[in-house]
């Protein structure tokens, strides 16, 4: 998990174009999404964590968002992951 805070833009960037950042999320909220979800582009860099994969985001207790992941979160919301 890396802190939005703690990373400058030009490293943020350099390690999406990599492929080693693919998901954001909400530190506050614990929430993960997509990095072109609207509710993750509005909220406050110092709540913005971003990860490498979902697994990474489920080991740090996030949940999947409602609004641009889903099927990810009905399963969450039912139990199955």
């Amino acid at each position: 998990m890396i802190q939005h805070i703690e990373i400058s833009d030009i490293s943020l960037r350099s390690k999406i174009k990599n492929g080693e950042i693919s998901l954001g999320g909400n530190k506050k909220l614990k929430i993960y999404g997509l990095l072109s979800c609207k509710s993750g582009k509005r909220m406050k860099q110092q709540n913005r964590v971003f990860f490498s994969s979902e697994q990474e985001a489920r080991e740090n207790q996030f949940r999947p968002c409602g609004h641009c992941m889903k099927t990810e979160y009905k399963k969450w919301k039912d139990g199955l992951i």
